[in-house]
């Protein structure tokens, strides 16, 4: 798999993303391209920052679990952009990304590729991918997000015994649901692209302008689960999400939503 390169990447993107990059770092192995760019300076409001890696020694994803980031098999991607002000509902953010990953992929000429709430990216029923949104401080009114992005390219063998997760029974990696994969500048360009966009469409719509692409994306709906929160346990049939991106769930005592908690399919639950 060939190394990404800066100018290419730069050279891929369109001239209004191009013209709002702040910083475009490339590094061959840094401890989390998320940790990095929150210690960093943030953005000026609408504007972004990037941060790449080949290898990560401390990846991390949802609830703090260790995020295998072996070199030369993975794309480790962290953008930070600045909203002019705090959006509502920061949260379904998360999702609005996973429709600009997705839409980003399919313009590559990969397909397959869906969505697992709140924050994993799906292919033949494997973990292809993660998200991760955090919310870095800053004075005044401006808040930035920084969202990292982990997709399996090539994974070694050895790998897939030893995923962290509580729904996947194994990874999948870009190699092996596409037949020519495109170069990683390719790739982390067009993931650029998508990116910017979907923050400033979020900006403008919130959750609203997502939702008809997340339904199509999401790989949850009809399936029995089981969600497990610090307090209990609900089991049910997933029914798609709410106007503000919760889960919901048909149980036999009617539908409920979710903002939160890990979901399992039923029959993989341990």
């Amino acid at each position: 798999m060939k190394k990404p390169d800066a100018s290419a990447i730069r050279q891929a993107l369109a001239e209004e993303s191009k013209a709002h990059l702040d910083e475009l770092e490339l590094f061959g192995s840094i401890a989390s391209t998320n940790t990095y760019l929150m210690s960093q300076l943030p953005p000026a409001a609408g504007r972004f920052r990037v941060a790449v890696a080949d290898h990560q020694t401390s990846g991390r994803g949802r609830h703090y679990r260790r995020w295998l980031s072996p070199p030369g098999a993975g794309l480790y991607l962290s953008f930070a952009y600045s909203f002019e002000k705090q959006p509502e509902n920061v949260p379904s953010l998360t999702l609005a990304i996973g429709v600009g990953v997705v839409n980003a992929l399919q313009e590559l000429g990969i397909g397959g590729v869906s969505l697992k709430w709140p924050n994993d990216i799906v292919a033949l029923d494997g973990k292809l991918g993660g998200i991760l949104t955090e919310m870095q401080s800053r004075p005044g009114k401006s808040v930035t997000i920084v969202t990292g992005i982990g997709l399996n390219m090539a994974l070694p063998d050895d790998v897939e015994q030893k995923i962290e997760s509580d729904w996947a029974a194994r990874t999948v990696d870009l190699s092996t649901i596409c037949d020519l994969l495109p170069e990683t500048s390719e790739i982390i360009a067009m993931l650029l692209q998508h990116l910017h966009t979907s923050m400033r469409k979020f900006e403008s719509f919130g959750f609203d302008g997502f939702a008809e692409h997340w339904s199509a994306y999401d790989w949850l709906k009809n399936r029995k689960v089981i969600v497990d929160q610090p307090d209990q346990k609900v089991s049910g049939v997933a029914a798609g999400v709410d106007k503000d991106g919760a889960l919901l769930i048909d149980t036999d005592d009617g539908k409920i939503r979710m903002v939160s908690g890990s979901v399992m399919i039923a029959g993989l639950a341990a």
